[in-house]
């Protein structure tokens, strides 16, 4: 098989979750071939086994890599999963990467075809997004992750630092096969840097229709980046520092103004 599109997969403790991601993923309905590279970091519970089940049923379209032990870093916890994902995109030699964590799921079976299309034909795009539904473990009401949006937005959008590219959402072009700069392994969280360096190629484009799920739990890292966390947003000033010097200093001012925003989050954290 020769696929068009990878579909990247990190899983870690998501024994609850980790099958409807997958049967999700090959419910797609699609005119070419794809296959889901499913990276599990260590799991502690059945996580690996479920994994594997898939694996066995579906040889031509799951890779599945089942770490024995976590491959870290182990602290700070913030980092944690980064190397992980950085294995799995080296297993990525698509033209088309879609990421889908182990926790969320996809509700459209067009997906994949729609984003496909979309940036084969608009060459000046090079990551395509949709809304999601943000469900909740403890029951809260479910919402959906974003309102109105503009259609096309820059990389200056992401250097706002608003949280609106939901990671199970994005297909985007396949331009980290020479891999990934310095600042990303030091960031907390990786998905922001992976829309950054794809939107360096390129235009985001949105759609408002809703075509997967986003689930918000315990055990989700995003709990660990808040601005809460001392470390988090000291990490945050740091990288988008080092962004402005990796940008040749094109985005000064917009990456400026949100340092400065994490500095006043700084001031205001307790010691």
């Amino acid at each position: 098989m020769n696929p068009r599109v990878n579909i990247l997969i990190p899983t870690y403790n998501h024994a609850a979750f980790v099958a409807k991601t997958i049967e999700s993923c090959l419910a797609q309905q699609t005119n070419f071939d794809f296959d889901l590279v499913i990276g599990d970091d260590g799991s502690t519970d059945q996580t690996a086994r479920i994994v594997q089940s898939y694996a066995d049923q579906y040889p031509a379209q799951i890779r599945a890599f089942l770490h024995p032990t976590n491959l870290g870093p182990q602290t700070p916890r913030e980092l944690g999963g980064k190397n992980n994902v950085l294995f799995l995109f080296e297993q990525c030699q698509a033209p088309y990467i879609a990421l889908c964590e182990g926790d969320d799921y996809w509700t459209d079976p067009h997906k994949l075809q729609k984003q496909v299309e979309l940036l084969d034909t608009q060459a000046n795009v090079a990551l395509s997004f949709h809304n999601v539904e943000v469900q909740y473990e403890d029951g809260s009401p479910s919402h959906l992750f974003n309102g109105p949006l503009p259609e096309y937005d820059t990389i200056e959008s992401l250097f706002q630092d608003n949280w609106f590219v939901p990671t199970c959402s994005t297909l985007f072009r396949n331009v980290f096969r020479n891999g990934f700069p310095d600042w990303f392994k030091r960031m907390a969280g990786g998905d922001l840097g992976i829309f950054i360096l794809a939107a360096a190629h390129g235009k985001l484009h949105y759609s408002p229709e809703v075509g997967g799920v986003y689930r918000r739990h315990r055990g989700g890292m995003s709990n660990l980046h808040t601005p809460k966390s001392r470390f988090y947003v000291e990490n945050r000033v740091q990288l988008y520092q080092e962004l402005d010097a990796f940008f040749d200093f094109h985005y000064s001012d917009t990456l400026q103004k949100t340092v400065q925003k994490y500095e006043q989050m700084l001031a205001e954290i307790a010691p």
